[in-house]
C-alpha cells in the first residue's frame, strides 16, 4: 500500500481516525467515544502521555479509531515528528488524523508520519507493508509526498552496502534521479580527473576496482539563482593506508552519506519545482588499499592550486570536496551547500542527532535556525574559527588535510573553506545513521537538516543578503 492517500483519491473515504492529544485534552477527546472506548481506553491506562498508543475496537472486534499520545507540551522535544511512531505500530488500513494538539501542524503530522512508514527491506524475502495515511489539504499532499520520498531515497542509497554501491552504482543513482527531472548529466571519470585537473578526487579513489569520479547535473531555468550543492561520496572508507579499526569500518557504507543528502536535496527541490538553477556535484571515490593508494607524507596538488600535505588518508572526504568545491565555485553560485560524512569530532561534541551547520556568512544562519527549529529538523551553528587554522600548518604544503586531535570538525571546515572562493558557502557535517530506532527515525540510514534547507529555500533563501 502507498504510504500517503489524499483526500479526492479513491479509497480515501474508508479512513479510521487517529486521535492524537496531549494529557490535558484526553477529557475533551473521551467524551466524543462511546462508553466502550472509553472503558477499553481506561483499562489501558491511556491518559495522552508520550508514545501512548491503543486500538480501539469496534462492536465486531475490528480496530475503530486510533488513540496516540503526545505527552504534555513542556517536554514534547520531537513535536509532530512523533506521529513517525504510528506506522510500525497500526495493521495495514487507511487511516487520517482526526484531531491533532492544537501545536502541531497536520503538514509536519504527515511527516513524521512517512518518516516513520520505512524499511530497508532490498534483500528481505517478505518487503514492509505499511498503513496509509489520508492527506487533507492542510498536510500539502504533493509537496510532503515529494519531501518523503526525498527522505527514503537518502536513506534507501546510505543503507545498500558498499558491494551493490559502488562508485558505478552511485553514478547511476545519479543519472537515474537526473532522467527523472530531465536534468543534463556529465561525469568526469578515472584518468580523466587529471586531465580535467581534479587530481584530489583522483589521489582518494586511485587505488580502487571502480574508477573515482565527479558527477554534475544541471536543472532549472538559468534566470533562477544558481545553487550548488555538492556531496562527498566516499562509497567505502578503509580509512586507507591508515586503516580504521574493525568496529570503525563496520558501517562504512555510510560514508557516501553526504551525496545521499545532495540528492534527497535535488529530489525536493526538483519535485516541488522551486525557482533555483541546481548544480549538483558528486565526488565520488572509494578510499581502498592497494599498491596505489596514495600515502602519508604524500603532497596533492589541488584544483585551486594549492598543494596538501596528507597527514591522515582517514581525512579524505574533504580532499575529494575540496575539488568539487572549487569547480562550484568557478560557476558564479548564489550559494554553495555541502553535505558530507566528514568527521568523528562532531559526534563526539554533538552526538549523533544533531549535524553541526558551518557558514562563511552571518546574515543567513538565523533564518536557517529559524527553519530548522519550525520543522523539528535540528542543527548547531559551529564557528569556522579562524585562529584554528594554524593547526593544518605544514611547513612542506601549504596546508595538511587534517589538523591533530583538537577540534577536529572545525578545522574540517577551514580546510574546505580553502576551496570556496569566498563564495556564500554552508557546510553540514552529518553523521547518516540513526543508531536506534526513534519515532520517524528508523535505525540505519538517516537524512539530516534537508527539510529546513528545503523550506529556507523555498521562503526566498537565495533571495537575501548572502553578501555578509
Amino acid at each position: 500500500m502507498p504510504v500517503f492517500i489524499r483526500d479526492d483519491d479513491s479509497g480515501a473515504q474508508h479512513a479510521l481516525p487517529i486521535y492524537i492529544c496531549r494529557p490535558d485534552e484526553w477529557e475533551d477527546i473521551a467524551a466524543k467515544l462511546s462508553p466502550m472506548q472509553r472503558n477499553f481506553a481506561q483499562a489501558r491506562n491511556f491518559t495522552g502521555e508520550a508514545g501512548q498508543r491503543v486500538r480501539l475496537p469496534g462492536p465486531s472486534g475490528e480496530i475503530e479509531s486510533v488513540l496516540f499520545g503526545a505527552g504534555p507540551k513542556t517536554s514534547d522535544d520531537i513535536g509532530p515528528i512523533r506521529a513517525g511512531h504510528l506506522p510500525a505500530f497500526l495493521p495495514k488500513g487507511v487511516y487520517y488524523f482526526a484531531h491533532l494538539p492544537s501545536d502541531w501542524s497536520a503538514r509536519l503530522a504527515a511527516t513524521g508520519w512517512g518518516m516513520g512508514a520505512y524499511k530497508f527491506d532490498r534483500y528481505l524475502p517478505e518487503k514492509a507493508e505499511f498503513p496509509t495515511l489520508r492527506l487533507s489539504s492542510e498536510a500539502y499532499p504533493r509537496e510532503t509526498e515529494a519531501l518523503t520520498a526525498g527522505i527514503h531515497l537518502g536513506r534507501d542509497l546510505i543503507n545498500t552496502p558498499a558491494g551493490d554501491m559502488g562508485p558505478e552504482a552511485l553514478h547511476q543513482a545519479a543519472k537515474d534521479l537526473a532522467a527523472d527531472y530531465g536534468a543534463s548529466v556529465k561525469a568526469v571519470i578515472g584518468d580523466h580527473l587529471l586531465a580535467q585537473n581534479l587530481p584530489m578526487i583522483h589521489a582518494v579513489g586511485r587505488a580502487a576496482h571502480e574508477a573515482p569520479r565527479l558527477v554534475e547535473f544541471e536543472w532549472g531555468n538559468p534566470d533562477h539563482p544558481r545553487l550548488a550543492v555538492v556531496g562527498k561520496g566516499i562509497t567505502f572508507d578503509t580509512g586507507g593506508l591508515n586503516i580504521k579499526s574493525a568496529s570503525g569500518a563496520r558501517i562504512m557504507k555510510k560514508d557516501m552519506g553526504g551525496a545521499a543528502h545532495a540528492l534527497a536535496l535535488a529530489k525536493m527541490i526538483m519535485a516541488n519545482n522551486l525557482p533555483v538553477r541546481l548544480h549538483l556535484l558528486i565526488a565520488i571515490a572509494e578510499n581502498a588499499i592497494s599498491a596505489g593508494a596514495y600515502r602519508p607524507g604524500d603532497i596533492l596538488s589541488s584544483r585551486a592550486g594549492l598543494n596538501v600535505e596528507i597527514d591522515n588518508t582517514d581525512a579524505e572526504g574533504r580532499l575529494v570536496l575540496g575539488d568539487a568545491l572549487t569547480k562550484a565555485s568557478e560557476d558564479d553560485p548564489a550559494l554553495i551547500i555541502n553535505f558530507a560524512t566528514l568527521t568523528g569530532a562532531a559526534r563526539v561534541a554533538l552526538g549523533p542527532e544533531l549535524p553541526p551547520f558551518f557558514c562563511n556568512r552571518k546574515n543567513p544562519v538565523q533564518d536557517v535556525l529559524s527553519q530548522a527549529e519550525a520543522e523539528h529538523d535540528p542543527m548547531w551553528h559551529m564557528p569556522l574559527w579562524r585562529p584554528y587554522y594554524s593547526l593544518l600548518h605544514s611547513p612542506l604544503a601549504d596546508m595538511k588535510n587534517a589538523g591533530g586531535s583538537f577540534a577536529g570538525s572545525v578545522t574540517a571546515g577551514l580546510f574546505l573553506q580553502k576551496f570556496v572562493a569566498d563564495k556564500p558557502w554552508m557546510h553540514f557535517d552529518v553523521y547518516g545513521w540513526w543508531p536506534s530506532s526513534a519515532p520517524g527515525h528508523p535505525k540505519g540510514g538517516e537524512i539530516f537538516a534537508l527539510r529546513a534547507l528545503y523550506f529556507w529555500l523555498k521562503a526566498g533563501g537565495l533571495h537575501t543578503d548572502l553578501s555578509a
